[in-house]
């Protein structure tokens, strides 16, 4: 997992132009929203990458590479985080939320489920 530092591309007196991802391959741009409380996730992709950027609310994003410690990021609105391939992930709403999903790989529409595998043990469970 990886949050990344988002900077405006252009800022005048009308506000800010932002590119959220710039030279990448994208198959699905999905909305998903969170009660508070509410856990998404607790599996993995072999071949997907998802880039994750918060609109709403407050997300605790849990992380894991085999064999490595497990990693949190509270994320904030316009916080931007990315977890590639094989990334064990969940995510907890600490508040009401709503979270755009930017996926490169299997993961949108008649794929959903093609490319995830499910943790026998959670990262994270309910907030």
């Amino acid at each position: 997992m990886e949050k990344l530092k988002l900077t405006p591309s252009f800022v005048d007196e009308r506000g800010e132009i932002v590119d959220l991802l710039e030279n990448e391959n994208i198959n699905a741009v999905t909305v998903v929203t969170f009660r508070r409380g509410a856990v998404r996730g607790n599996h993995y992709h072999k071949q997907t990458t998802q880039w994750n950027y918060l609109m709403s609310g407050k997300i605790k994003l849990v992380s894991q590479i085999p064999g490595k410690e497990v990693v949190e990021v509270v994320m904030s609105p316009g916080d931007l985080v990315v977890t590639g391939p094989n990334v064990r992930h969940a995510l907890v709403a600490i508040e009401e939320s709503s979270l755009m999903v930017f996926t490169k790989g299997p993961r949108g529409g008649k794929e959903y489920e093609t490319d995830t595998f499910r943790l026998e043990t959670p990262l994270a469970s309910r907030g």
